[in-house]
């Protein structure tokens, strides 16, 4: 039989593997042949956007890596490593599932929720909590209510199954996202930071383990699906959707747990995008000089007759990699089959940085590992990009060519209703939000979600956030406003916040104008990162967020989500968001302006898609933080809640909602009534306060530099604006619980 790695790929193999004619010729000159076919194959998914961000590392390096709590920084290992306190560490990130879930929600969905987890325990950490972001099209659209009722059932059956709350997250809809919906999965976890587990491979003649579940045909290629557009013909791709097994995870997990806990491993990586070959590449090229050799055929397989590209390119969920001390096979292969899961012998670590594949010892693949790898051999490109003819268009919106409406109170309570603004009970409710007794914002709602840390008198706050219309209308300030909200979203919950995760959804890299969108993205998100002295620990960037319709490429709202997490230093001083008594002073901490750029209010009420981001001062906003996080600290405050979708009107409701109360203010007589209720300028806090700490709280903020401004005070019930009786809260809380439900439904 001849050997296969004497059949040369052609071209057109290659292209239609996603590879460029241009990158088939550079595979060439760095093997000196022609690849074969399985080769081929390997490039291709390790040179895509998805494993290699040849379209965004060039940028990617800009972001800051350094930070005050920093131990595992950005690209070091799977994902990054914070200092929390008391001998403990953090690992955290997020991830994106877009296209699979476009295609297959629920088994898209699930199978990102899979995944994340497991960049977080095959470090050695213990998941204690996720998040996620999801964006989805016009909710009339019987497509988008199909699609999210499958993502989010596909969420929370693999989380619940799994057993790690789903704590908290954000939900948005907009018509961009109507063919491409977008589905971001946060983790976090826990562990001692002198016990992590690397994903590296050492030591020629270490035995290398596949652990886990058997090899399945599918996800075939799911990476490169993840490099190109959604397109009609994107239903032919569903072999690339992965499919999941929560059950499996979890046994995996506690294996994982009791393996850690010996000296057996060298290294530990998960197999998510391109599967062994991602694994036994990233591996190899982390190591000091080292290959492996893979004998495809001791996979264990659900298929007969699998190709070795299949074998290779596989993206079936729950399995790993794992290089074992020599001699030490025993333990590994005990812990497994207690959990009853697979763990076989498929290769061995190699002198030199060849990667080699076998096939009933037959050579069928043949590369150097650090060809294939971000900041090795991989390409790397700087993309044109240009500004947009809509940016200048946008920035000509004036206020004054927006009539006030009459009847501020109808407004209002349409409002409540909006699905960007309505409670999503509809969604969380279907998670397990208990599950491990952690979760300490169940009965409290905060701006970030609260997670305990046992046996400590510390607790971690994570949130995710992203207005992707700030995004949209100004790229590099609404990337900068998505930081800042998610840091004020840890300030008002009590904590500090330590860094940031990011998930960076943007349409096309080759088109100039999408680029220039991802470009403003990272400057804004670098500024405000370096203010806050939260640097970016890794994530993801995923491309091609885009449909294409009569030949014409419509990109979703550029969405770069940040997850950020903050440490509570004093569990005691959390803060939550909901008024607390009749009589309470309500104020707002931070300057209003006549401002209702890129809101809710006027993209929804008015119709009105053009304006530029809302009011922003990173100074102000920073030092608004400051002030806030002082009066938590001091216990001045008995609530608080930050300005963000929906104005301060959204913002006073949800917090009298919890406990029935209500409020009673004055607007600003120098701004335009609409904006001062609806407008989303940022930098901004309400708090409430007990009158006994009044003159304190007064004395505090005169201090400051920071404005503030008293609005009037807590009330039974009644909704009360300039002496004008808007409501009973009982009746908007109806209204703003089940709307979501009804949208649904209809």
């Amino acid at each position: 039989m001849e050997s296969t790695i004497t059949q040369a790929a052609t071209v057109e193999q290659a292209v239609e593997l996603g590879l460029r004619e241009d990158e088939f010729e550079m595979i060439k000159g760095i093997l000196g042949r022609t690849p074969n076919f399985t080769e081929t194959a390997v490039y291709s998914v390790m040179w895509s956007e998805h494993c290699s961000y040849k379209n965004s590392i060039h940028w990617l390096k800009k972001l800051p890596k350094d930070g005050p709590h920093m131990l595992i920084k950005a690209g070091e290992e799977n994902a990054g490593l914070v200092d929390i306190g008391e001998g403990l560490g953090c690992v955290f990130k997020i991830e994106s599932h877009n296209h699979p879930s476009a295609l297959e929600p629920y088994q898209g969905a699930a199978t990102g929720v899979g995944g994340i987890n497991r960049d977080i325990f095959t470090m050695g950490a213990r998941p204690i909590a996720q998040l996620n972001s999801l964006r989805f099209g016009n909710i009339e659209e019987d497509r988008t209510k199909w699609l999210m009722k499958g993502i989010v059932k596909g969420i929370g059956d693999y989380g619940n199954s799994f057993g790690i709350p789903i704590v908290g997250g954000e939900v948005f809809f907009d018509e961009s996202y109507n063919t491409n919906p977008l589905v971001n999965a946060f983790s976090a976890g826990i562990m001692d930071p002198s016990k992590v587990i690397s994903a590296t491979s050492a030591g020629p003649g270490n035995p290398v383990f596949i652990v886990g579940s058997s090899t399945g045909k599918d996800g075939i290629a799911g990476a490169a699906f993840a490099s190109k557009d959604i397109t009609e013909d994107s239903a032919n791709d569903l072999p690339s959707v992965q499919v999941g097994d929560p059950f499996m995870e979890k046994l995996l997990l506690e294996a994982t747990m009791e393996l850690a806990e010996t000296d057996a491993i060298v290294g530990m990586q998960d197999m998510g995008a391109a599967g062994i070959t991602c694994s036994s590449c990233e591996m190899s090229a982390a190591g000091d000089n080292v290959g492996m050799d893979i004998h495809l055929d001791k996979v264990p397989t659900r298929q007969d007759n699998m190709q070795p590209y299949e074998i290779l390119l596989s993206e079936s969920q729950e399995r790993m990699l794992i290089v074992v001390q020599k001699g030490k096979e025993k333990i590994v292969k005990d812990i497994f089959d207690k959990w009853d899961l697979h763990a076989e012998e498929i290769g061995v670590v190699t002198e030199g940085t060849q990667v080699r594949y076998f096939v009933d010892g037959e050579l069928v693949g043949d590369v150097p590992a650090e060809s294939l790898v971000l900041g090795g051999g991989a390409p790397v490109y700087e993309r044109e990009y240009t500004e947009p003819a809509y940016y200048k268009e946008f920035k000509k919106f004036d206020i004054e060519s927006i009539e006030q409406p009459e009847d501020l109170k109808d407004v209002a309570f349409k409002m409540l209703q909006y699905p960007n603004i309505a409670s999503k009970r509809w969604v969380y409710e279907q998670y397990d939000s208990m599950v491990g007794t952690r979760n300490m914002a169940t009965n409290a709602p905060s701006d970030a979600s609260i997670v305990n840390i046992k046996g400590t008198n510390r607790a971690l706050a994570m949130t995710v956030d992203c207005n992707s219309r700030f995004v949209n209308a100004d790229p590099e300030i609404g990337t900068m406003i998505a930081v800042s909200e998610a840091a004020r979203n840890i300030i008002c919950a009590g904590g500090v916040p330590s860094a940031i995760t990011n998930c960076l959804n943007f349409g096309n890299p080759y088109n100039p104008e999408s680029f220039w969108q991802f470009v403003g993205a990272i400057k804004g998100m670098s500024a405000a990162c370096l203010k806050f002295e939260t640097p970016v620990t890794g994530g993801n960037v995923s491309f091609y967020n885009q449909t294409s319709k009569n030949g014409v490429e419509i990109p979703v709202f550029p969405t770069p989500t940040i997850g950020m997490i903050g440490i509570v230093e004093d569990k005691s001083k959390t803060m939550s968001l909901d008024f607390k008594q009749k009589g309470d002073l309500i104020f707002i901490i931070g300057q209003s302006y006549n401002d209702i750029n890129s809101s809710e209010y006027l993209a929804t009420y008015h119709g009105v898609k053009a304006s530029t981001a809302p009011y922003f001062n990173l100074e102000e906003e920073y030092e608004m933080h400051q002030v806030v996080r002082s009066l938590i600290e001091d216990q001045l405050i008995n609530a608080a809640h930050d300005i963000s979708d929906g104005g301060l009107f959204v913002t006073m409701t949800e917090m009298a909602m919890p406990r029935e109360l209500g409020f009673d203010i004055v607007t600003d007589s120098e701004i335009r009534e609409d904006a001062f209720l609806f407008g989303e300028g940022q930098g901004r806090v309400v708090v409430s306060v007990d009158e006994n700490s009044e003159d304190e709280f007064i004395e505090r903020m005169a201090e400051s530099n920071v404005s503030f401004t008293l609005l009037g005070h807590v009330t039974k019930g009644k909704m009360m604006i300039d002496d004008e009786h808007f409501g009973f809260i009982q009746e908007a809380k109806g209204l703003y619980d089940n709307a979501l439900a009804k949208h649904l439904e209809n």
